[in-house]
C-alpha cells in the first residue's frame, strides 16, 4: 500500500483488483472518499485509508477467523443498531445530521430522538426531575466537592445510592426505560448543580456555572448533543453488555462511566488540557517534544473520520463565534497548524470540547462532565435497544495458549 494519503484511480484499481466501474460504485456508496485534483479537470484522487480499509475487509472475508479477531478494533460491525450512523465523514442520529441537530435542537429533544426515533415533548424530563432516594439531597453536598475534581466517581456514587430504591428501574419495557433514563440524567445534573432547580439540563448547568451569561445555555445544548452518541464506542458497548445480562439501567450506566473515564476515551480531555497548558508558551515545542517521544498528540485524529472530525470542527467554530477574544483560541490555532504540518491530522471532539469549555471559562471538570451527561443519553438508547433484542452479548475467544496434551489443534477448530 502506498504511504501517500491519496491514491490515483489507477493505483486504487490495482490495489483492490477491481474495475473502474466498481471504483465509481464504491465512491457513490460512500465507501471511498474522493476529491478533485487541483488544476486538473475531472481528475480525482482517492483516500488511501478508505482503500486500505476496503482491502482489509476483502481479505477478512477470505479468512473469517481473522476477521472475528479484528472486529473489536474498528473492524467490521458486530451488532445491529438503528441509533447512530457514521458514514461519509459525518455522524447521524436516527438519520439526522448530528452537527445540524447541535445547532438547532435542545439536548432533551435529541435524547428522546435517540430513544424513540422521533422528537417528543420535554415533559418526560420535567415529570421525572424528582429523585428516587428520599435522603439524596443531603448526600449532594459531599458529592459536589468531589464532582469538581472527579465527576465520574461522583456520578457513580449517586447512581449506586439511588438504584436500590428505584424499583421502577426493574421494568425493562422501552417506555419505562425512557422514564428511568430521564431520572438518571436528572440525578447526574443534580450532582453537578447541587440543586433540584427546574428548566432544561443546559439551563440548569448555565445557572450554576455562569448565571450572568444567558447565551451559554444554547452552547451547552450543542456540546451535550455532539457528545450524545457515537455508535459502539467503548462505553456504549459496555452499557450494552451489562444490559444484555439483565442488569438495570443504573448498573449499565455505572459500568459505562467506568469505561468513559479511561484516558483513551472520555478521559482524553485531561490530556488535551495539559497539552494546551504546555503549548501556551511554545506550541511548536510542545508538539515536537511529544512526537520525538513517540507519543500521539491528544485531541487529534479519529479512525472513523480520516478527513477530520465534524464534531470537533463545529465546537471550534462555536468557540470562535461566541468568544472570539478568548485567550485559548490563538493557542489552539497554533496547535492545530503545527499538528497539521507535522501529521496532517485534524482536531477531534476531545480537542474541540476542551477549547470551547476554556473559551467559555467553564470549570476544569466541565469537558468530562458534559461528555458524560451527553453520552448518558446515548447509553440509555443502547440499553433500550439491547433490552429489545433480549440476547446476551457473549462472543467467543480464539484460544492461542498452550493446549492440553490430549488435544490437538484440529480438535479445537
Amino acid at each position: 500500500m502506498a504511504t501517500n494519503h491519496y491514491l490515483t484511480a489507477d493505483e486504487t484499481i490495482a490495489e483492490l483488483g477491481i474495475s473502474k466501474a466498481t471504483l465509481y460504485s464504491y465512491v457513490s456508496r460512500g465507501l471511498i472518499h474522493s476529491e478533485e485534483v487541483q488544476g486538473k479537470t475531472r481528475v480525482k484522487r482517492y483516500l488511501a485509508e478508505d482503500v486500505a480499509r476496503l482491502k482489509q475487509r476483502k481479505e477478512q472475508r477470505r479468512n473469517p477467523a481473522q476477521a472475528a479477531a479484528n472486529a473489536l478494533h474498528f473492524g467490521d460491525p458486530v451488532l445491529e443498531s438503528a441509533i447512530t450512523l457514521i458514514a461519509n465523514g459525518q455522524c447521524y442520529y436516527r438519520g439526522q445530521l448530528a452537527v445540524a441537530l447541535a445547532r438547532s435542537q435542545r439536548f432533551e429533544e435529541v435524547a428522546t430522538l435517540l430513544w424513540t426515533g422521533a422528537f417528543t415533548e420535554e415533559t418526560l424530563f420535567a415529570e421525572h426531575v424528582g429523585l428516587p432516594v428520599a435522603n439524596l439531597p443531603s448526600l449532594i453536598a459531599p458529592l459536589e466537592q468531589h464532582a469538581h475534581a472527579a465527576p465520574a466517581e461522583a456520578f457513580q456514587m449517586a447512581l449506586l445510592m439511588a438504584a436500590p430504591t428505584d424499583l421502577a428501574a426493574y421494568h425493562y419495557e422501552a417506555t419505562a426505560v425512557m422514564r428511568t433514563g430521564a431520572r438518571i440524567l436528572n440525578l447526574l445534573v443534580q450532582v453537578v448543580t447541587g440543586t433540584t432547580s427546574t428548566g432544561s439540563i443546559a439551563q440548569r448547568l448555565q445557572q450554576i456555572w455562569q448565571p450572568d451569561a444567558p447565551d451559554l445555555s444554547a452552547l451547552l445544548d450543542s456540546m451535550l448533543i455532539l457528545c450524545a452518541d457515537h455508535e459502539l464506542n467503548i462505553s456504549s458497548f459496555t452499557a450494552r453488555c451489562v444490559a444484555s445480562a439483565g442488569s438495570t439501567p443504573y448498573a449499565a450506566v455505572v459500568a459505562a462511566l467506568a469505561a468513559l473515564q479511561g484516558y483513551r476515551h472520555g478521559g482524553a480531555g485531561e490530556r488535551v488540557a495539559a497539552l494546551i497548558s504546555e503549548a501556551a508558551m511554545d506550541p511548536h515545542r510542545a508538539i515536537r517534544d511529544r512526537l520525538r517521544r513517540g507519543e500521539t498528540v491528544p485531541g487529534f485524529g479519529h479512525p472513523l473520520y480520516p478527513t477530520g472530525d465534524p464534531r470537533g470542527k463545529l465546537l471550534l467554530a462555536l468557540a470562535q463565534t461566541a468568544r472570539p477574544d478568548a485567550p485559548v483560541l490563538p493557542v489552539a490555532q497554533a496547535i492545530i497548524d503545527t499538528v497539521a504540518q507535522a501529521t496532517q491530522l485534524a482536531p477531534n471532539l476531545d480537542f474541540g470540547l476542551v477549547v470551547l469549555a476554556q473559551a467559555l471559562n467553564l470549570p476544569a471538570h466541565a469537558p468530562f462532565t458534559l461528555f458524560a451527561l451527553g453520552r448518558t443519553a446515548g447509553w440509555i438508547g443502547h440499553i433500550i435497544e439491547q433490552y429489545g433484542l433480549n440476547q446476551v452479548i457473549r462472543p467467543r475467544s480464539r484460544y492461542v495458549g498452550r493446549l492440553p496434551q490430549q488435544l490437538t489443534i484440529d480438535n479445537c477448530q
